[in-house]
């Protein structure tokens, strides 16, 4: 783990030191490093900051707020574990931001993303050619992440970052790329969004990225089901 940041140089304010360990815990739960249900101790997470348990108590109220962690009273603070319902829904939520970006960028025309995206593209068709699902899995985060940038709206960037943080999608991702086949198909639409968004075609576009994920949300719950059959 990161050497404590007291240790890094001058004491930090606060309100960084809250943000900055809010930040660090935001990405290790996301990651995976901190699975879901991990039981987060303050004094365990003040000795590894090498903070105050003030900043840590603050940053886990904020991250409470946005859905990554759960406070008991009494009982002790664990990494949430987001039912059926709240994925359902923050996909719900994701197949909208995100087919209204793919059709802004559409309209933009030719511009950075898109030249990144054609680039991202031809890496995720090799990965999906020698089978290698942990590296398209990166790769299919950049590739939505691109088309959220292109879409060049700060506020759907904003709404986009808090569902996926909510979503730790980083970890759904390996679930869905482990369904037969759902590789090579997620290549697939990548490559018909894209298109699409090439072709200045916003609607299509739209309507294709909004079709993708909800295929997405399809095979994470088939891999769910296939887990607990087991």
């Amino acid at each position: 783990m990161q050497e404590p940041m007291e240790r890094q140089g001058k004491r930090l304010p606060k309100a960084s030191r809250q943000a900055q360990v809010a930040g660090e815990l935001r990405q290790m739960i996301i990651s995976g490093e901190l699975p879901p249900r991990s039981s987060l101790s303050e004094v365990a997470l003040s000795e590894h900051f090498g903070v105050s348990r003030t900043p840590i108590r603050e940053a886990l109220k904020q991250l409470q707020t946005e859905g990554l962690v759960e406070i008991r009273p009494r009982v002790g603070t664990f990494v949430a574990v987001p039912s059926h319902r709240d994925v359902a829904e923050l996909f719900q939520m994701k197949e909208l931001l995100e087919g209204a970006a793919a059709r802004l960028l559409a309209l933009r025309g030719r511009v950075a993303e898109t030249e990144r995206l054609e680039s991202v593209m031809a890496e995720a068709d090799e990965a999906t050619r020698v089978g290698d699902a942990e590296r398209y899995g990166e790769l299919v985060h950049e590739f939505h992440e691109l088309i959220v940038a292109g879409a060049d709206n700060g506020k759907l960037v904003a709404h986009y970052r808090t569902l996926m943080n909510q979503l730790a999608y980083a970890r759904l991702v390996r679930t869905t790329l482990a369904q037969p086949g759902r590789l090579s198909e997620s290549d697939h639409e990548h490559h018909q969004v894209l298109d699409l968004i090439l072709a200045k075609d916003g609607n299509g576009a739209e309507r294709m990225m909004r079709e993708h994920v909800r295929r997405s949300h399809q095979a994470l719950l088939a891999g769910w089901e296939a887990a607990e059959g087991h």
